[in-house]
């Protein structure tokens, strides 16, 4: 076992004498005293020093292992957040489609029964008031028009069921008006109203944009 005195043990260690002597303290050099001298064993000290180090260098690999498992816990967490946001927010879209959907086959079905009644039962009521009544202004903005039913309806009726915006209206009943104007026999007036019949006549010629 060697000895060495204060300053020389803090040369070899580089830190100071005070440094010893707080090792020497906390026990972790061993001290020898002589003839009222201290020393310190040098190759206690040195194992040690060593042993410290290695305990640190384990506690930090463990450290290092811990926040690496913590880093892959966190991204599987975001990944799932991730597909569950994406599958909610598919099943919202899907609902709404189908709801509109079955707000669509409802209008038609309703539109088809009420023109039935109208002109099969009420023979002496405008058809076109009856479905209007029956349908509300929901079922008359529905994006189609019915083209099997036979019957005659107003161009304000029918620019509703077409969803013709309205910055285009106005360019759209001039035509109409100057057809009527032109004894277009696809077009019909009644009451001061322009009326058409879609199942039986074309108007894509009026009706450009």
């Amino acid at each position: 076992m060697k000895k060495m005195t204060i300053a020389d043990a803090a040369e070899y260690f580089k830190v100071s004498k005070e440094a010893i002597h707080n090792r020497i303290r906390r026990g972790s050099l061993d001290c020898i005293v002589e003839n009222g001298v201290k020393y310190v064993a040098v190759e206690s000290a040195k194992n040690n020093t060593t042993a410290n180090t290695v305990s640190d260098n384990r506690y930090t690999q463990y450290i290092e292992q811990e926040n690496e498992r913590l880093r892959e816990k966190v991204d599987t967490l975001e990944k799932e957040t991730t597909r569950l946001r994406d599958q909610r927010e598919q099943m919202l879209i899907d609902e709404k489609i189908k709801v509109e959907q079955i707000y669509k086959e409802r209008d038609a079905q309703l539109r088809s029964v009420l023109h039935v009644v109208a002109t099969k039962f009420l023979s002496h009521v405008n058809a076109e008031t009856v479905m209007q009544e029956g349908l509300g202004t929901d079922a008359i903005n529905a994006d189609v028009v019915d083209t099997e039913i036979d019957e005659w309806i107003s161009l304000k009726s029918f620019l509703k069921l077409k969803r013709i915006k309205d910055k285009e209206k106005k360019k759209i009943k001039s035509r109409f008006e100057e057809a009527v104007e032109n004894d277009d026999e696809r077009l019909s007036v009644r009451d001061g109203k322009i009326f058409l019949n879609p199942s039986h006549y074309a108007y894509s010629d009026l009706l450009r944009f």
